[in-house]
C-alpha cells in the first residue's frame, strides 16, 4: 500500500480508531461497570433521537444551508404529539402524520425566506427557531404534558431488539435511507452539486432552489420525527425538550464529514460521531466527571471538527 494510500485510509478511518481506542481505555480503567452490555444497549439506544437530529441536519448542510431551527422543531412537534395524544385524545394515526406535516411546513417557510428574501439560511433558521420556542411555550402553557399513549413509548423506547430499543434501528433505517439517496439518486447528486457551488450547478442545469428547498423541508421532517419519538422515550413532553441536541447535533455532523467520505457531510460518518462522542461523555461519567463535562466535550468537539474539516477540505481542493 503507498503511503498516500495509507493516508486516506487513516483519514477515513481515524475516527472509529480513536473511537476504538476509548472504548479501549474507558473499559480497562472500568471494566466491570463500562464493558457491560447494559451500559452500550444505553449508549445505542438512549441516543437515536440525537443521531436523527444530525442527519436531519446533515441534509441541508449538504447544500450549503444551516438549519439551526431544527432542535425547535423537534420541541414544537414534541409538545404538539403530546397534546393531541394525551389531551386531545386523538389516535396516533392522524397525530403523526400531523407531527411530520408541522416539521414539513416549518422547512417549507425556512427554505422560502432564505430563497426569495435572500436572506442567509442561518439568520432565518435562528429567528425561525426562536418564534417556534415560542410556540412551544404558549400551546404548552410552559408547562410538561405526561400521559402519551403507551402504544408510542411501546413502538419507540420498550420493544427492544439484543436489548437496544427499536429507536435505535430506526435511526439506523434513515442513514440507510440517506446514505442511498446521496450515491444513487439524481437528488442526492444535485444536492452534492449545489453544496459545492451553486454557480456551478446552475451552469450545468441543476435547479439549486428547488433543491435547497426540499433540504430544508427534508430537515423539518426529520426534525420533526425525532420530536416524535423523543415524545415516546420520555413519555411526555417538555418546553425544553430539545435545546440541548443543537450544539452535539452540529459537532456530530462536522465530525461526521472528518471520516467514511472526508470533506463531505455523511450519514455513516455522522452516526460515528454520534455514538463517538456519547461514548467518550459516558466514558467520563463512569470514571466520576461531573457533568459540565458534557458541554466541554461537545463544545471542543465542534471547534474541532470545523477546523479538521477546514483542513480537510482544503487539501482535496489543493489536490494533495
Amino acid at each position: 500500500m503507498q503511503k498516500s494510500d495509507l493516508t486516506y485510509h487513516l483519514e477515513r478511518f481515524g475516527l472509529v480508531i480513536v473511537w476504538l481506542a476509548f472504548i479501549a481505555l474507558f473499559g480497562a480503567l472500568r471494566p466491570d461497570t463500562f464493558l457491560t452490555w447494559s451500559n452500550f444497549s444505553t449508549i445505542f439506544g438512549s441516543e437515536a433521537v440525537l443521531v436523527i437530529v444530525t442527519l436531519g441536519l446533515m441534509i441541508p448542510l449538504t447544500a450549503g444551508d444551516f438549519d439551526l431551527s431544527i432542535a425547535q422543531t423537534l420541541t414544537l412537534v414534541s409538545m404538539a404529539t403530546a397534546i393531541l395524544d394525551a389531551r386531545m385524545d386523538l389516535p396516533l394515526v392522524l397525530v403523526l402524520p400531523l407531527g411530520l406535516a408541522i416539521g414539513a411546513f416549518i422547512g417549507l417557510i425556512n427554505g422560502a425566506i432564505t430563497l426569495y428574501f435572500r436572506v442567509h439560511s442561518l439568520i432565518v433558521t435562528l429567528g425561525i427557531g426562536t418564534f417556534l420556542h415560542g410556540i412551544t411555550l404558549w400551546i404548552g402553557n410552559s408547562q410538561t404534558i405526561s400521559g402519551v399513549s403507551p402504544m408510542l413509548m411501546e413502538w419507540v423506547i420498550i420493544q427492544r431488539v439484543m436489548g437496544i430499543p427499536v429507536a435505535f434501528y430506526y435511526a439506523i433505517a434513515l442513514a440507510i435511507l440517506i446514505w442511498y439517496m446521496l450515491s444513487y439518486t439524481a437528488f442526492g447528486q444535485y444536492l452534492l452539486f449545489t453544496g459545492r457551488g451553486r454557480e456551478v450547478g446552475r451552469l450545468t442545469g441543476v435547479a439549486v432552489g428547488r433543491v435547497r428547498l426540499t433540504a430544508f423541508i427534508l430537515s423539518g421532517v426529520m426534525g420533526a420525527f425525532a420530536g416524535i419519538l423523543y415524545t415516546g422515550t420520555t413519555g411526555s413532553a417538555n418546553p425544553s425538550s430539545g435545546t440541548f441536541l443543537l450544539l452535539p447535533a452540529f459537532a456530530a455532523a462536522f465530525l461526521g464529514a472528518t471520516c467514511i467520505r472526508p470533506g463531505r457531510f455523511n450519514p455513516w460518518g455522522s452516526v460515528i460521531a454520534v455514538y463517538f462522542l456519547v461514548t467518550g461523555i459516558n466514558g467520563l461519567s463512569v470514571l466520576g466527571f461531573r457533568t459540565f463535562v458534557q458541554d466541554l466535550f461537545y463544545g471542543g468537539a465542534l471547534v474541532l471538527a470545523v477546523m479538521v474539516s477546514q483542513l480537510v477540505s482544503g487539501r482535496k481542493e489543493r489536490g494533495l
